[in-house]
C-alpha cells in the first residue's frame, strides 16, 4: 500500500488549507484561510468553488454529516459542520448554503464532530470547554470544562463516550453524568490530534513530542512511533480501521493499524485498471478488485480476460470470498456476486450500518452469510446466501456477552454448518447455524482467545489462546464426546509472535500470523488431519483407520473416534477409542452393538453424545416406551421417568421400584409428592417387574427380526 500524491502546477487555494473532508472515494471538499470551500473530483480532475465565506470566518475543522442508512433522501446527510476562529460553528449544505451559524465558544472552535448516528454534535475550543449540541445546533450540555485549550475530540464507537485532549493527557468521558472517567498521560508534549475508529475500537493520538501512538479503548498502548523531525499535527483512520494517515511538516505517511510504515518499496503492478484501485482480495483461485467505478474478477488460470461489472457505489470497504461466490460491502448495502459476475442477493436487517462492517464482524460460506449487529453486539444475524433472506425461522443468534469476532466454517453440508465466535470475555464459542426450531446450545471451546480462523479446505479451526497457538482438528467433538476434546488439539508456544498477533489466513496446512511489528510469520501444521477429514467425508473408514495406524498420533485417533460417532459408524469408533485407551467407552459401544433394534442402537449412540432428549424422541417414535423410561431411570432423571410412565400408562410400578431401590441404597425417605401419590397402596413385586422387562426386550427383538425379514423379502415392514 502506498500513498499517491499529486501537486497541481497552479494551486486552487491562495492561502493555507486548514481542513478537508471526503464525500465519496472520488470527491473531496477543502477549506482554506482564503475563505473558499472548493470541491475536487479525482476522476475528472475538475475543481469547483462551492462558496466564498465571509472575510471574518477562518475555517479550522470540517466534518460531514454521517450517511443515514435506510433513508434514500435526507437533506441533512448532504451537509457538513465547519468550525472557525470566531468562536462559531456553521452548518453548511453540500451546495454551499450556510444554513446556520451558532456562537459556541469564547475563542476559536478547534474541532467539531458528528456522532455516528448523526443525532449529536460535539465541539471543543480554546476556552477549554467540551459542548454537546443537537443536530439542529441547540446546546444540550457542557460535558466538561478545563483551564487549557482542547485541540481535538472524537466520539466513541457507541456514541456514548467522548475522547478529548487535555494538554499531555487523553480523557474518555461518558455522556452519563456519574459514569467513570478514564484519563491517562499519552504524550510528553501537548496532544494536537486524536481519532477513534468505530470498527476496530482503537484510538490514535499525535502530539508535539513528534510521535503518534495507537491505544486500545482502555488506554493501553499498542504502538509508539519513533520521534519524527517535526510535531505530528494530524492523524485520521480509514473507515474500515485497517489503515490510517499521519501528517507532519512536509510529511505524509500511510500506516496500518499496528503502526508499521509501508511507504519505502513500490509494489509491482502486473494488472492495469482504468480507475483507482480501492480494495482487492485474492482467494479460492480468484482475484477480486474494486475500483472507484467497477469490480474486476480475475481467475488465476486466466489473467487476461476478467469479468467486469459496474458498481452501484464506488466506496467498497470490504471484500469477502468463499469457494462459490464473494461479498462486497459499500457505504449503503451488502452485495453477493458469483465469480461470473452474476448478482445473487443483498441481505438486509433493521438498522443495518455497513460503514462499520469489517472482516471480524461479517463472515461468508458457500450457503450462509453471518453479520454481527452493531446496535446490539450480542446478536448475529444469519442469512441464506442464495436468497439473502433470514435463515430458517428468521431468528437471530443471541449470546450472553458482546461478540467481537465471528467466523463460519467453509466445508460440509448446510445442515452441519457451524459458526465460531469470540466474545468480550475472550471466550471462544461454537454453535450450529441451523437450529431446526430449537435453541442450539452454544458451547465454549476455549478461553483467552484473541484471534481465530477456519481452514479453507476442511473444518479445522485455529486460534491464539493467551500465549499458546491452538488448532482444533475437529471442533465438532464438543457435540459428540466433549471428554476427548483435549486429545483432538494441537498446541505450541506462541510467545515468539510477541504482543497482539493476528491470524491472517489458514490455507491448506499453513497458518499466516501477523505480528505486532507488521511482519508475517508462517506456521505449518500436520497435513494428516485434513486427509482424515477428506476420508471421513467420503465415508472411506478403512482408509481412515489405515492412516491413523500409519501416523500413530493420539490426536488422529481421537479425531477419528469423534468423527465415527458423529457419523454413526460404531465399528470404527470402537477401534479408535481402543487406540486412545478409552476402555469404558469401548465397553459401552460393545453394549450398543448387542442391542436388538436399530432404534435402540440409534438412541444409545445419541446418549453416548449427550443428546438425551433426541434419544428419548427416537425411542418414543418407534413405540419403545419402556426403553425411553429406562434411559431416564439410568440417568436418575426420576421426574421424567414417572411422567412418561403415567402418560403412556405403563411401567409405573417399574419406575416406583427402581426409585425405592435407589432411596434404600442411600438410606433416604421419599419426599417427592408425585411419587408418594402413586406409591399409595401399590405393592412392589420384583418378579413381576422383571418378567415385564423381559417381555419388552423379547417384543423388541421380535419386531426387529420381523422388520429385517420384511426388508430381505423386498416388503415394507
Amino acid at each position: 500500500m502506498r500513498l499517491k500524491i499529486t501537486l497541481l502546477k497552479e494551486p486552487k487555494h491562495q492561502e493555507l488549507v486548514s481542513c478537508v473532508g471526503w464525500t465519496t472515494a472520488e470527491e473531496l471538499y477543502s477549506c482554506s484561510d482564503d475563505h473558499q470551500i472548493v470541491k475536487w473530483n479525482l476522476l475528472t480532475s475538475e475543481t469547483t468553488q462551492i462558496v466564498k465565506l465571509p472575510d471574518d470566518i477562518y475555517p479550522i475543522d470540517f466534518h460531514w454529516f454521517p450517511k443515514s442508512l435506510g433513508v434514500k433522501k435526507q437533506t441533512q446527510a448532504e451537509s457538513f459542520v465547519l468550525t472557525s476562529s470566531d468562536g462559531k460553528f456553521h452548518l453548511i449544505s453540500k451546495l454551499g448554503r450556510v444554513e446556520k451559524s451558532i456562537e459556541a465558544h469564547c475563542g476559536a472552535v478547534l474541532a467539531g464532530r458528528w456522532n455516528y448516528e448523526g443525532t449529536a454534535l460535539v465541539t471543543v475550543g480554546e476556552d477549554g470547554q467540551i459542548k454537546i449540541w443537537s443536530k439542529t445546533g441547540m446546546l444540550r450540555s457542557t460535558l466538561a470544562q478545563q483551564g487549557t485549550p482542547v485541540y481535538s475530540v472524537a466520539w466513541g464507537p457507541d456514541s456514548e463516550k467522548v475522547l478529548y485532549t487535555a494538554g499531555k493527557q487523553l480523557i474518555i468521558k461518558p455522556l452519563q453524568p456519574n459514569a467513570k472517567v478514564l484519563q491517562w498521560k499519552a504524550h510528553d508534549g501537548i496532544i494536537l490530534k486524536v481519532d477513534w475508529n468505530s470498527v476496530n475500537d482503537l484510538i490514535l493520538s499525535a502530539g508535539e513530542d513528534c510521535k503518534y501512538k495507537v491505544w486500545d479503548s482502555y488506554g493501553r498502548p499498542l504502538y509508539n512511533s519513533q520521534p519524527h523531525e517535526h510535531p505530528i499535527t494530524s492523524v485520521a483512520w480509514a473507515p474500515d480501521g485497517e489503515l490510517f494517515a499521519v501528517g507532519s511538516f512536509h510529511t505524509l505517511r500511510l500506516c496500518d493499524k499496528t503502526g508499521v510504515r509501508n511507504v519505502l518499496n513500490d509494489a509491482v503492478d502486473l494488472l492495469e485498471f482504468r480507475d483507482r484501485v480501492i480494495k482487492a482480495s485474492l482467494n479460492y483461485a480468484h482475484l477480486v478488485v474494486s475500483t472507484s467505478l467497477q469490480c474486476y474478477v480475475f481467475s488465476t488460470k486466466n489473467w487476461n480476460t476478467p469479468i467486469i461489472f459496474d458498481l452501484k457505489e464506488g466506496t467498497v470497504s470490504l471484500i469477502l470470498q468463499a469457494e462459490r461466490h464473494f461479498l462486497l460491502v459499500d457505504g449503503s448495502s451488502i452485495y453477493l456476486y458469483s465469480y461470473e459476475g452474476r448478482f445473487i442477493s443483498s441481505p438486509k436487517f433493521p438498522g443495518m450500518r455497513t460503514d462499520i462492517l469489517n472482516a471480524q464482524t461479517v463472515s461468508l460460506s458457500n450457503d450462509t452469510i453471518a453479520i454481527r449487529d452493531k446496535a446490539d453486539e450480542k446478536i448475529i444475524f444469519l442469512f441464506e446466501a442464495s436468497t439473502g433472506k433470514p435463515l430458517g425461522d428468521g431468528k437471530f443468534l443471541s449470546h450472553k456477552n458482546e461478540i467481537l469476532e465471528i467466523a463460519l466454517d467453509q466445508k460440509g453440508l448446510t445442515n452441519d454448518r457451524k459458526i465460531a465466535f469470540i466474545d468480550k470475555n475472550r471466550d471462544l464459542c461454537i454453535t450450529s447455524v441451523k437450529r431446526f426450531g430449537k435453541e442450539e446450545q452454544i458451547i465454549k471451546l476455549g478461553t483467552m482467545v484473541h484471534t481465530l480462523a477456519w481452514n479453507d479446505t476442511c473444518n479445522i479451526l485455529c486460534g491464539l489462546q493467551d500465549t499458546r497457538f491452538i488448532v482444533w482438528y475437529y471442533p465438532n467433538t464438543v457435540y459428540v464426546d466433549r471428554d476427548i476434546l483435549p486429545k483432538t488439539l494441537y498446541e505450541r508456544d506462541a510467545s515468539e509472535f510477541s504482543k497482539n498477533p493476528h491470524i491472517v489466513s489458514f490455507v491448506g496446512n499453513q497458518v499466516t500470523i501477523r505480528r505486532a511489528d507488521g511482519s508475517l510469520v508462517h506456521i505449518s501444521i500436520s497435513p494428516y488431519p485434513a486427509i482424515l477429514h477428506e476420508y471421513v467425508s467420503s465415508s472411506k473408514w478403512e482408509d481412515a483407520v489405515r492412516l491413523c495406524r500409519f501416523v500413530k498420533e493420539q490426536t488422529m485417533w481421537a479425531c477419528l473416534a469423534a468423527m465415527a460417532v458423529a457419523n454413526r459408524d460404531m465399528t470404527t469408533a470402537e477401534i479408535a477409542y481402543a487406540a486412545i485407551g478409552e476402555i469404558d467407552k469401548v465397553q459401552y459401544i460393545n453394549s450398543i452393538k448387542s442391542l436388538p433394534s436399530k432404534e435402540s442402537k440409534m438412541a444409545h449412540i445419541l446418549l453416548f453424545s449427550g443428546n438425551i432428549q433426541e434419544a428419548e424422541i427416537v425411542l418414543l417414535q418407534a413405540g419403545l416406551v419402556y426403553q425411553a423410561i429406562q434411559i431416564n431411570i439410568n440417568l436418575y432423571n426420576w421426574e421424567r421417568a414417572l411422567e412418561l410412565a403415567v402418560k403412556y400408562k405403563t411401567h409405573v410400578d417399574t419406575v416406583l421400584a427402581y426409585r425405592q431401590k435407589f432411596l434404600e441404597t442411600f438410606g433416604k425417605q421419599e419426599t417427592n409428592k408425585r411419587y408418594l401419590h402413586y406409591a399409595e397402596g401399590l405393592q412392589i413385586d420384583w418378579e413381576k417387574i422383571k418378567a415385564k422387562i423381559e417381555m419388552e426386550i423379547t417384543k423388541e427383538r421380535e419386531q426387529s427380526s420381523s422388520s429385517q425379514s420384511s426388508k430381505s423379502m423386498g416388503l415394507k415392514p
